[in-house]
């Protein structure tokens, strides 16, 4: 019988390597987008006549409990956020609104349309924040510091309290940072391997970019999917720590991706001030002993690998005819 999968945040990075896992797996797969006036789906152009698109939005209850029932699915992935931390800043109520509030209204959506359904929210390292222990596992305290980073804590505790209040089979998955050829522009392991890609082509001088030293344990989005799926087959519901367990700084992934194309970053990286957060995180690093004994979830892909991957991406993006 196949198995029905309802994502929101489709059209983002993780939405569509899920939904390519999915697709793969025999799933039938429904995607939860906004109504716009452009169709942002670069990402998922490619699965477009493979999925089945509906309108909703995490702002509204009565759109979303509409969309779980018509869809009546087996599995639920809630994706959809404001997910860039620097946003987060600039607008606080709107990254509560979407990453906070808008994880209750999918669970309410969850508790009266389709209880018996599996959901899996979208936790982030971020919540650590200003870290209590290295590394970091599923006891480790969250310190968050960015309006993102305590959304995502209200998002992942209000999923705990809805699983313990209502019974439900729901689960976080707290992904620490990862990376592909498909990250925004705005992230800045694609400001790096897109920057890398203009400079080695003479389309850009220099590359301007924040904190150098913070530390990040960075994986490939590819890999990370796979555990999300992992999480919602267990017989209980529970929550992991999903991360390669290897610690890089953002002046070590430069290293990587200027080397890539055989050039010297420290000739072209430029400290910027203006990139600086308010409150910076310098180190995190995951724990993730429990994935890969529950789950038996390693990643597959290495810190070098995927920075190469992100380099030649944005390379031959660059190198294309333009129509």
């Amino acid at each position: 019988m196949t198995k029905t999968a309802l994502i929101t945040g489709i059209t983002g990075q993780d939405g569509s390597y899920l939904a390519e896992l999915l697709l793969a797996k025999g799933y039938r797969v429904i995607g939860v987008v906004r109504r716009s006036s452009t169709t942002p789906y670069e990402r998922i152009a490619h699965l477009v006549d493979r999925i089945e698109l509906v309108s909703a939005d995490l702002l509204d209850q009565t759109s979303l409990t509409d969309v779980v029932q018509a869809a009546a699915p087996d599995e639920i992935y809630n994706l959809a956020a404001q997910s860039f931390v620097q946003t987060s800043w600039n607008q606080p109520v709107l990254t509560g609104e979407f990453t906070a509030l808008g994880v209750t209204r999918m669970l309410e959506a969850l508790r009266k349309a389709a209880p018996k359904a599996r959901f899996y929210q979208a936790s982030s390292s971020e919540q650590f924040g200003k870290v209590v222990e290295t590394p970091q596992s599923e006891s480790t305290p969250f310190y968050p510091r960015s309006p993102y980073g305590v959304a995502k804590v209200y998002g992942h505790w209000i999923t705990v309290n809805y699983r313990e209040s209502f019974g439900l089979y729901a689960v976080s998955g707290i992904l620490f940072n990862h990376e592909s050829p498909r990250r925004g522009l705005e992230f800045v392991t694609r400001k790096i391997s897109d920057g890398v890609a203009r400079i080695k082509l003479g389309l850009q001088q220099d590359l301007r970019l924040g904190n150098l030293d913070a530390r990040r344990d960075w994986g490939f989005a590819g890999d990370y999917v796979d555990a999300m799926w992992r999480m919602l087959q267990q017989d209980t519901p529970d929550d992991y720590v999903i991360g390669t367990g290897e610690t890089f700084s953002v002046r070590e992934f430069c290293d990587a991706a200027f080397s890539a194309v055989g050039l010297d970053y420290r000739k072209y990286v430029v400290q910027d001030e203006r990139f600086f957060r308010p409150a910076e995180v310098d180190l995190l690093v995951a724990d993730p002993s429990k994935a890969r004994e529950q789950l038996g979830w390693t990643p597959q892909v290495s810190f070098a690998q995927l920075v190469t991957m992100m380099v030649e991406a944005d390379l031959a993006r660059y190198k294309r005819p333009r129509s």
